[in-house]
């Protein structure tokens, strides 16, 4: 008799966004249930079955001690490690802390500051373990959420293409938004993937999908500026979602 895969999610610091987007899947996640025991999932589930792990996804950043040591007793128990969305892939929003002083952002949160165990910085989970694949987006689109989570069971790699969202707004006829109306967009620096939803609604990309593959934000910030856009609204149109991943790219 053939051993039935297991899935487990494991969630660290992240809002559960992206495991909703699991959850939303609805009618796909059913079938995928029968193809695979959902050994550990406690946004759907309090059944937990004993590691190992076929594929394990993780949602959210390392951002205390715990999370550090929590990942690597995860990734001891996966065969295949997949972070999902931006904070798993870059830190999240949460990484505004790694450009700031922690310590008086502790003091002016919390009443008893003293109680807080936190790292200084937001780092997404590949800067402590390995991991097999990273599936960007705030929140992850569920289509390619499939795509990965079939890929991997099939012993195949994902199929999901790290072109930029102009590449989306092309395919679905989307007029430029910058070149027709000056609008300040993101779109030619962000992974595809949402389909390109902003743009089509006459909205300049907010670069929820992180930097594409051929990021080239030397080149677009100068755009920004023309279009209305001074140091400091380039700087905090830069610093959503996937702050440091843009910040390693360039200018911010």
């Amino acid at each position: 008799m053939n051993r039935v895969p297991s899935l487990a999610v494991f969630k660290l610091a992240s809002c559960d966004g992206c495991q909703l987007t699991l959850l939303d899947c609805e009618d796909e996640l059913l079938a995928l249930a029968e193809q695979v025991k959902i050994a550990h999932f406690l946004e759907a589930s309090s059944t937990v079955h004993p590691e190992p792990y076929e594929l394990v996804l993780v949602e959210g950043s390392v951002t205390t001690p715990g999370d550090a040591e929590r990942i690597r007793s995860i990734r001891s128990a996966a065969r295949h490690l997949v972070t999902i969305g931006a904070c798993a892939t870059a830190g999240g929003i949460q990484a505004l802390r790694n450009f700031a002083d922690v310590d008086e952002y502790r003091r002016a949160v919390y009443a008893r500051p003293d109680y807080i165990d936190t790292l200084s910085t937001s780092t997404p989970v590949s800067e402590h373990v390995d991991v097999d694949f990273e599936l960007r987006g705030c929140p992850i689109d569920r289509r390619q959420l499939l795509e990965v989570i079939t890929a991997f069971l099939s012993g195949r790699k994902p199929d999901v293409p790290d072109h930029s969202v102009c590449f989306e707004c092309k395919r679905r006829g989307t007029v430029c938004v910058t070149v027709a109306h000056g609008t300040p967009c993101l779109g030619p620096v962000t992974h595809a993937g949402c389909g390109a939803i902003c743009p089509s609604y006459g909205r300049g990309c907010y670069g929820c999908f992180g930097p594409s593959g051929s990021a080239n934000l030397p080149a677009l910030v100068p755009l920004l500026h023309r279009d209305g856009m001074d140091e400091r609204d380039s700087e905090r149109f830069l610093r959503t979602f996937n702050v440091a991943a843009f910040a390693e790219e360039g200018p911010s």
